[in-house]
């Protein structure tokens, strides 16, 4: 259904990241295997939500209805972007580092379950089939450029970005 497609592709999204987490979840140490799986979510995961914010919040923002749904997920992607760059420098075999990494999978999961249960069905609802059209396009085109960005990007807590 075309209406459905962004919400569709964000879902999509969703899935392949809890795939991630629960196989980043299942392995020991600072294994080879960890390390590239980490990578992956956190490239993937980096580039969702800057594509997300370009196409679905940026529209949502500008709703007023809408607004504080997309301003509270916007400070959750934050939140679980620190949280990817704390554990980026921690120690992978260290215990704290899966402590850490199952807050954030926890943190991590209770914001794309709200999305998915709460802001996609009222975001559908305030929006025109076109523009639904329109979101998609944006998300497919920025996300890729977004991957690559964040794949070249060594993330620091040294960062000071806003």
């Amino acid at each position: 259904m075309s209406e459905t497609r962004i919400f569709a592709r964000l879902k999509a999204d969703h899935d392949r990241h809890r795939d991630l987490l629960d196989r980043i979840d299942a392995t020991q140490g600072d294994s080879p295997e960890r390390a590239e799986l980490f990578e992956t979510f956190r490239v993937e995961v980096t580039a969702h939500a800057a594509a997300e914010e370009m196409s679905l919040y940026a529209t949502m923002l500008g709703k007023p209805d809408l607004r504080d749904e997309a301003q509270h997920s916007v400070s959750e992607h934050k939140e679980v972007e620190d949280m990817l760059t704390e554990l980026y420098e921690m120690d992978f075999g260290s215990t704290g580092w899966l402590t850490r990494f199952r807050t954030m999978k926890e943190r991590y999961l209770h914001h794309i379950d709200e999305e998915e249960e709460e802001m996609f069905p009222e975001a559908e609802k305030g929006l025109s089939e076109e523009r639904k059209k329109e979101l998609i396009a944006i998300f497919e085109k920025e996300k890729p450029k977004e991957k690559a960005k964040a794949a070249e990007e060594e993330p620091s807590s040294d960062d000071e970005r806003e």
